[in-house]
C-alpha cells in the first residue's frame, strides 16, 4: 500500500506530461516567439522547482529538508487532490486553447483571443492550475524545500505572463485590455 501511496503523485504528473506532450502536436504555426535565453528564463527555474521536489531526502540536507507538515493520510489525501484538481484544470484550459496553445511564448498565425471555458474568469489558467499541482505536491511533500519550490515555480511563471500579457496587447489592443480588465490572472476575484 505504501508503495501505491509513493507513486501516486508522480504517475498523475506522468500522465500530465503525457497528454501535454501528445496535444502538442497540431497547433497552428508560429508567427513570433521568444527567444530561447528568455524561454531558458523560466525553463531553468521550473526545472529546479521539479528538482527541489522529486529528489530524494539527503540525510543532514538542512532546513530544506525538515518537515513542517505532519505525514498524516489527511495530508497525503489533500495534496493528492490539489494535484489532480491542478493538473485537471490546466488540461481543461489546454483543450480551451486549441491549436493556440504554445509551450514557449509565441504568437501563432491567425491567433484568436480565447474566452471560453476557464479563460472566460482567468486569463493564465494553465498557470493556476499548474501552481494548485505544485502546491499540492508540496502539501505530500511536507518540507521546506516544497514551499521554495513553489515560489520558485511562481517567479518564473509570473515572468513568463507578463511577457504573454504584453505580447497579447502587441496582438489584440483594445481587446485584449477589456479582457483584461475583467477577467483575473491567475485567481477569481483577487488577482
Amino acid at each position: 500500500m505504501y508503495l501505491f501511496y509513493r507513486e501516486l503523485i508522480p504517475a498523475l504528473w506522468l500522465a500530465w506530461l503525457i497528454y501535454w506532450r501528445i496535444s502538442a502536436s497540431g497547433v497552428k504555426a508560429v508567427q513570433r516567439r521568444e527567444s530561447p535565453a528568455s524561454r531558458a528564463a523560466h525553463i531553468v527555474p521550473l526545472v529546479i522547482t521539479g528538482i527541489l521536489l522529486w529528489m530524494r531526502d539527503i540525510p543532514g540536507g538542512g532546513v530544506l529538508f525538515e518537515r513542517f507538515l505532519p505525514r498524516s493520510y489527511a495530508t497525503y489525501w489533500s495534496g493528492t487532490a490539489l494535484v489532480a484538481l491542478g493538473l485537471a484544470f490546466s488540461v481543461w484550459a489546454r483543450i480551451h486553447l486549441g491549436r493556440n496553445w504554445s509551450g514557449t511564448v509565441t504568437v501563432k498565425q491567425e491567433h484568436e483571443l480565447i474566452r471560453s471555458g476557464p479563460y472566460a474568469h482567468l486569463r493564465h489558467p494553465i498557470y493556476t492550475g499548474l501552481l494548485l499541482a505544485l502546491i499540492g505536491s508540496a502539501i505530500v511533500r511536507g518540507e521546506w524545500r516544497g514551499v521554495l519550490a513553489v515560489l520558485i515555480a511562481c517567479a518564473a511563471l509570473w515572468r513568463k505572463l507578463r511577457l504573454e500579457e504584453r505580447w497579447m496587447i502587441e496582438t489584440f489592443g483594445d481587446d485584449y485590455r477589456r479582457y483584461r480588465e475583467h477577467t483575473a490572472a491567475l485567481i477569481p476575484f483577487l488577482f
